[in-house]
């Protein structure tokens, strides 16, 4: 366009980490405006579509972070643009490598969900996202929280994952271990089964979803724990990777957050600049992982780990 001008590369890495990624060969930007999990409010609709017409092309997207994306701002009406959301509490970001905007399924208003998502990602967002917003990792760290293992926020597929559970009580001494078992039925993967006359659920196989509770009519499971299964290691992308969840499920939210600052400090104190947490894993192997993640010595040591310089 006859009116653009030519941007230096200087110019368009200083707001790059702001949040601004360059339209190539054009003096415009796509804005990445930050929400919280994906949920703004119809004030901030409002406002970030009137700054996409004063200040872009008219047009949002939306990523797969659930961040809005404002395109073709000019360079120089970049902080005009970043002034205007400021104004009903948005902003610009979610780039570099270090805590990514935190994504969450609507677990909390599903009917399969089994923790409050919008709650936890919100804590999450406020504590990692903001809170560790200054501190520089190896590489990009992503954390999703889903609601239920129907995991469609795809939390085996980030550096961290969260996901609701529901561990089922089961009570042998009431089950009749009936020709057609209504818990058998209920089960979404096919794992209880009824076995020399009672029911049977492996632990190794039950994803804990919790759609059998309540499902026996002589209520063998009447109830289940809440709880939250914890994956590490996931990444998607030009080589994607299967996280693995941590052998515990954590039943209390404390807990949850705790093992995630546990595995950020982790990763910024044991990984190579450059990596992704998956390398880092799969270098130091997941059960010394694991273990770390478990102990009490990365959060003691918290203070040293963050003012430490990356390992190259």
């Amino acid at each position: 366009m006859e009116n653009e001008r030519v941007l230096t590369q200087d110019e368009i890495k200083s707001v790059k980490g702001r949040g601004f990624l360059n339209q190539k060969g054009t003096d415009k930007f796509n804005a990445r405006v930050v929400t919280v999990n994906g949920k703004i409010t119809s004030e901030q609709c409002r406002a970030l579509a009137d700054a996409a017409d004063e200040f872009g092309s008219g047009e949002v997207a939306f990523t797969t972070r659930l961040s809005a994306e404002v395109q073709g701002i000019p360079f120089d009406k970049i902080d005009a643009f970043c002034e205007s959301i400021g104004k009903v509490g948005l902003e610009a970001g979610g780039t570099g490598p270090k805590v990514r905007p935190i994504v969450s399924c609507k677990g909390t208003t599903c009917q399969y969900g089994l923790c409050d998502t919008y709650a936890l990602s919100e804590k999450v967002h406020k504590i990692f996202y903001k809170g560790y917003g200054s501190v520089k990792l190896p590489h990009k760290f992503k954390i999703a929280v889903g609601g239920c293992p129907n995991n469609c926020v795809k939390p085996n597929l980030n550096d961290v994952g969260i996901s609701g559970r529901r561990i089922p009580q089961f009570n042998a001494d009431k089950c009749k271990g009936c020709k057609v078992c209504a818990v058998e039925k209920a089960c979404p993967v096919h794992v209880p089964h009824v076995e020399n006359g009672k029911l049977v659920i492996p632990e190794e196989s039950c994803n804990k979803c919790g759609r059998c509770v309540g499902k026996c009519p002589f209520g063998s499971i009447e109830d289940g724990v809440y709880g939250y299964a914890v994956i590490i290691g996931g990444r998607w992308g030009k080589r994607v990777a299967q996280g693995r969840q941590l052998t515990k499920i954590f039943t209390s939210e404390q807990e949850v957050l705790e093992v995630v600052e546990k595995a950020l400090l982790f990763f910024k104190d044991q990984g190579k600049d450059g990596e992704r947490f998956n390398d880092t894993i799969n270098r130091l192997g997941f059960e010394y992982v694991e273990e770390q993640l478990m102990g009490d010595d990365l959060l003691k040591r918290k203070e040293e780990i963050i003012a430490a310089e990356l390992k190259k």
